[in-house]
């Protein structure tokens, strides 16, 4: 599938940023040999809601999105260890019923490292958080920095995404 999407002239990548209280998305595509924003923005949920409705609404959300931009691909930043292991357990759940959504609408979901992300959109491994919303900021012609940090961080997961596709009529 992803060689069929890369002979193609325009591709859509959704990148996901999961969560459990936010969830950030962004939509790219790629347009005339360059990279142009779609939409980008967070999915929110309430601490005070019970854990099952809080996961029921980020996978209605995320179907919603699948079903509003029709993406051809999807990429999502790979889980890592956190220090407290109390607050890894809602970030997979949220994570497994991303994964279903995408799974659902028969969407592949692409995994990356954080690493690879920061690589693919700065050219550097070790690359910081506002590093990397301002190469987002340049590679998508934006006026300013994409707010918030999880839809930023998101729009990188999908430009990673597209990098990882092949070139599609993208060059940088």
């Amino acid at each position: 599938m992803i060689k069929e999407m890369a002979a193609r002239r325009a591709i859509v990548a959704i990148g996901i940023d999961p969560g459990i209280a936010a969830v950030g998305f962004g939509v790219v595509r790629t347009r005339e040999g360059s990279l142009e924003l779609i939409a980008h923005g967070c999915i929110q949920t309430e601490s005070s809601v019970p854990m099952g409705k809080r996961l029921a609404h980020i996978f209605n959300e995320i179907k919603r999105l699948l079903q509003q931009y029709a993406p051809d691909v999807g990429g999502i930043e790979e889980l890592y260890f956190f220090r407290n292991v109390s607050s890894a357990f809602p970030v997979a759940e949220a994570r497994g019923v991303i994964r279903l959504a995408f799974e659902e609408a028969n969407i592949e979901l692409m995994q990356h490292t954080p690493n690879a992300i920061k690589k693919s959109v700065t050219g550097s491994a070790r690359a910081d958080k506002l590093q990397v919303q301002e190469m987002v900021r340049i590679l998508l012609g934006m006026q300013e920095v994409p707010k918030p940090d999880h839809a930023a961080d998101a729009l990188a997961a999908a430009i990673c995404t597209l990098h990882s596709i092949g070139p599609a009529g993208y060059t940088l």
